[in-house]
């Protein structure tokens, strides 16, 4: 059973791995730019209208302690939710469609490909704000 948990967990990692990879971070970073005015990303970032964006990817929903998050979002911390990839490119293309009653007044990302490219951008920086 512990070989089964184990090979599952390694096939989800790579999955992951390989689905962040398919993105480019260098256009994320251009892409990025429309999210600027409400979030920040790297070392110093402060929360703005948005809570910054360090460490988002397969952190827990809820996981910058000095944001004021949503009742919604708080809710899906408590069941447990996570930003993988799945749920970033879902998010990224509607918020509202993951999150009805959030605070994010953002339309959305339409293009795969920008979707892709912003996240493997945010997957380069750790909770403190370092490059991985």
């Amino acid at each position: 059973m512990k070989r089964l948990v184990l090979l599952a967990g390694a096939a989800l990692l790579a999955a992951s791995a390989s689905a962040q990879a398919d993105g480019d971070a260098a256009a994320g970073e251009k892409v990025f730019r429309k999210c600027m005015a409400c979030h920040a990303v790297g070392e110093g970032a402060k929360n703005k209208v948005g809570p910054h964006l360090n460490g988002v990817v397969d952190a827990a929903w809820g996981h910058v302690d000095d944001f004021k998050y949503s009742t919604p979002l708080l809710d899906g911390k408590a069941a447990g939710k996570v930003w993988d990839n799945e749920t970033l490119h879902a998010y990224l293309t509607n918020p509202k469609d993951v999150i009805p009653k959030g605070k994010m007044a953002f339309a959305g990302l339409k293009k795969e490909d920008e979707r892709a490219d912003v996240i493997a951008y945010l997957a380069q920086f750790a909770l403190d704000g370092s490059k991985q």
